[in-house]
């Protein structure tokens, strides 16, 4: 970890810090985990966090992107809250990471289609 990473605070965290982040439903309940961020290339802003949820030990596990803007910090869990439910997850757009996966913007605009939110693919 360098130091600038290190010595985040307020509004600012370093992306290897959101991984491992719990994520919570408006109950409280635990979905699962962000397991890593996708960003923007060209203007640096988070536009996905993929999260882990599901299975046992890892097996089973089904990755979740969730477009960032459904995510809110919650200092008090020390964990990101999403207003969904186990089942709404259920029936989300996965996809297999350790597999020949593709994302494409048709793939992108179903995600944020699914959850309601603003689409950043044109």
């Amino acid at each position: 970890m360098t130091d600038a990473t290190k010595n985040t605070s307020g509004n600012l965290i370093a992306a290897e810090k959101v991984e491992g982040t719990n994520v919570y439903n408006l109950q409280g309940d635990k979905l699962g985990t962000v397991d890593d961020i996708m960003i923007d290339k060209v203007s640096g802003k988070a536009i996905y966090a993929v999260m882990s949820f599901g299975g046992f030990l890892g097996i089973g596990e089904k990755s979740h992107p969730l477009p960032w803007s459904t995510l809110k910090y919650d200092e008090s869990k020390g964990g990101y809250v999403v207003n969904l439910d186990k089942k709404m997850l259920e029936k989300a757009p996965t996809y297999d990471r350790t597999g020949d996966f593709v994302w494409t913007p048709d793939y992108g605009r179903s995600v944020d289609k699914y959850y309601g939110a603003p689409t950043y693919w044109m």
